[in-house]
């Protein structure tokens, strides 16, 4: 496996020379480069893998922390807001690494079309979890950044890999989760259709007795089912919704905070602030500030 590695961390290193972030001509996949640790950066991870070739990350969620690196990949299989920061990194072993984003349904044609093998016992119950990195996965991931190469071959040879890929993490120590998100009926896959609803309407009122019904949940049921696969409550994931649209709105569209408040959601300009400094660590105009100074610096 360390000759794949080597072989994949080379590429990424290659084609991440000129920026952070290399949006590939492969659907879904990108890579990414960081040559220094960063500050906690908020965002919505969505149904994705990724794999570390260099370097170290920590991701957050509720109450919850996830390191992965050259050992560890990540998979998400629901959109979970979090907190990233890259924890090792420098200018002569730079961060890198890849994610490729999870079609479900395709996740879900594979488990119908093939006589899967049962998967390795799984770790955890979330939604997010790390896994073991094995040789046979990093040889897809290096068969697949490889087409960068040759681009006549993507169109023909990508959805062959990303089978493999999909197939690998089925049958992986989190094959478990995936299969269950991606099994339409399961309490998971109930779930996370609450949670792109969620999405869709986070800055509308929030009743939990609905939000249970429109998926066929008891409301006891629903909130105990998302808490264990989100690690938050509805209403904490909904106030991270918020908080990320807000953050954005004002950093990329210089909103002014009490603005950005109302447009998602909140009723009191007051309490936006207060939720904001608890998550970010500031309130919102020295958080943008920070964040700005921190961006022309680089």
């Amino acid at each position: 496996m360390e000759k794949k590695m080597e072989s994949l961390n080379d590429a990424i290193a290659r084609w991440t020379e000129h920026g952070e972030l290399h949006t590939t001509a492969i659907p879904g996949l990108a890579l990414f480069r960081r040559q220094e640790p960063s500050e906690p950066v908020s965002g919505i991870y969505e149904p994705s893998v990724c794999v570390v070739t260099q370097g170290a990350k920590v991701v957050q969620f509720g109450e919850e922390s996830l390191v992965y690196d050259a050992q560890h990949y990540l998979i998400t299989a629901v959109h979970i807001p979090t907190l990233v920061r890259v924890t090792e990194a420098s200018s002569e072993k730079p961060y890198l690494g890849l994610r490729l984003k999870l079609d479900l349904r395709e996740v879900s044609q594979l488990m119908l079309d093939s006589n899967l093998p049962k998967p390795r016992a799984q770790q955890t119950s979330r939604g997010m979890a790390t896994g073991e990195v094995t040789p046979q996965l990093i040889g897809c991931f290096e068969r697949l950044v490889a087409l960068l190469d040759d681009p006549m071959d993507i169109p023909i040879m990508t959805p062959v890999i990303q089978r493999e890929i999909v197939y690998r993490l089925l049958t992986g120590d989190q094959g478990e989760r995936l299969r269950q998100i991606a099994s339409t009926g399961s309490q998971s896959s109930q779930i996370a259709r609450a949670i792109d609803w969620l999405k869709g309407n986070f800055s509308s009122p929030l009743r939990i007795d609905d939000l249970a019904s429109k998926v066929n949940m008891s409301t006891s049921t629903f909130h105990h089912h998302f808490r264990t696969l989100t690690a938050m409550s509805p209403l904490q994931y909904q106030k991270m919704l918020r908080l990320n649209e807000a953050r954005r709105l004002m950093l990329a569209e210089r909103l002014d905070a009490t603005t950005a408040a109302f447009n998602v959601g909140y009723e009191s300009a007051s309490q936006f602030s207060r939720e904001y400094g608890r998550v970010f660590g500031a309130p919102p105009l020295r958080d943008i500030n920070r964040m700005r100074q921190a961006s022309a610096a680089a």
